[in-house]
């Protein structure tokens, strides 16, 4: 019987649903932002001529974008902590952005709890109102009040009274770099590591291009200055006289004389004297050996006259005269050349043709040149006989 009036343990509420809660807190994301945005705008378009908390205005036109309301909370805020008042915008981004951060890389970024991040806020909030008020005297005509706002100048007086000018500034710089850090998650540390990394690339970078641009500058005045020399030596080659090539004696035919007029013993009477007969000398070869032509004769001539360039001594070839075993090219050397410089460089004009030897012939009798005789590709064999 009791127990059909026996009463009913409260069940506990059931819990938010995961949808819902994440639903929750987008929408808080989207009030922060908007809190935030809103702030900026009425903190930025404010006028001094608007109706506010610290004055009264004639007028009843607002050129504050946020309304009277705006304009009255921009006139609370300015008029409290000065310019830092920009701090209260920060505080709705910074809060938004920590909410994103712990729901989507909760693992890589480091969490900041509540008590620390309004810890920062109040500190960083603080010390830019003193800093402001102490340092910042300029931005005064678009306060309401002094720069610094009511709370930058207690907290100025406060400090200065205590440590002096110079000792309160660098401790309210000291609390704000703090107050930062522990607001925005940002490490002085890594920031200066990334800053001299970032100029480290910068310094490298802007060496390399210099580099580069010293390189392609030497390049352009390399380039510049071989094609003057490349349009000097066609100037020169194309000016160039053609070579006068004597054309290699005639093979003299052999004359039916030889045979009746051959030599005879001297000493008839004297047989075991008797000089050897011409017929054990070789005779000469039935097909002649291939010779230089004009082509290769003058193509030679302005080689020798371009190899002399190259060791800054200019020359002219007059003429060639092809043997059967070298082939004599006179040259004539430039105003101001001398025989020595050419003697100097035989060898290296040698390795330049590639050639065994070159035979330098100083003075050719009834001549002004010199003369440089240079073997034949294929040489010719000069046998006695044909002599």
């Amino acid at each position: 019987m009791f127990g059909l009036f026996k009463p009913t343990m409260a069940r506990p509420a059931d819990p938010m649903s995961p949808k819902v809660a994440r639903l929750l807190r987008e929408a808080s994301w989207i009030f922060l932002a908007a809190l935030g945005g809103y702030l900026a705008l009425i903190l930025f378009t404010f006028h001094r001529d608007d109706p506010g908390w610290s004055h009264t205005a004639n007028n009843d036109f607002v050129r504050n974008t946020g309304g009277p309301f705006g304009a009255w909370l921009s006139d609370v805020l300015l008029s409290v902590f000065g310019v830092s008042a920009w701090w209260w915008a920060a505080l709705a981004f910074v809060v938004v952005l920590h909410g994103y951060r712990r729901l989507d890389f909760a693992g890589l970024i480091d969490r900041h709890s509540a008590a620390v991040t309004s810890l920062g806020f109040v500190l960083l909030l603080l010390a830019s109102a003193g800093l402001e008020t102490l340092r910042f005297h300029s931005v005064g005509p678009a306060l309401p009040g002094a720069p610094g706002g009511m709370m930058g100048a207690l907290i100025s007086r406060s400090l200065v009274t205590g440590f002096g000018f110079t000792g309160a500034t660098l401790l309210m710089l000291v609390v704000s770099a703090i107050g930062f850090s522990l607001f925005t998650g940002l490490s002085w540390i890594r920031l200066a590591e990334k800053t001299g990394h970032a100029l480290e690339l910068t310094f490298l970078r802007t060496r390399q291009n210099y580099q580069a641009w010293r390189d392609r500058r030497a390049g352009e005045e390399a380039q510049i200055e071989r094609e003057g020399s490349v349009g000097e030596l066609t100037r020169i080659f194309e000016q160039h006289e053609p070579v006068l090539i004597a054309p290699p004696a005639p093979q003299v035919v052999k004359s039916a004389r030889v045979a009746q007029e051959k030599q005879v013993p001297l000493f008839a009477d004297l047989p075991d004297s008797e000089l050897p007969p011409l017929s054990l000398l070789d005779a000469p070869a039935a097909q002649p050996v291939e010779t230089m032509g004009t082509d290769a004769l003058e193509f030679t001539s302005r080689l020798i006259e371009k190899k002399l360039l190259e060791f800054n001594v200019q020359v002219k070839v007059l003429a060639a005269y092809p043997g059967p075993v070298v082939t004599r090219y006179e040259i004539e050397p430039a105003v101001g050349v001398k025989g020595s410089q050419i003697v100097n460089l035989v060898k290296d004009l040698a390795r330049s043709l590639s050639v065994a030897s070159i035979r330098l012939v100083e003075t050719i009798p009834g001549k002004s040149c010199m003369g440089l005789e240079i073997p034949n590709p294929k040489r010719q064999v000069v046998r006695l006989s044909e002599i």
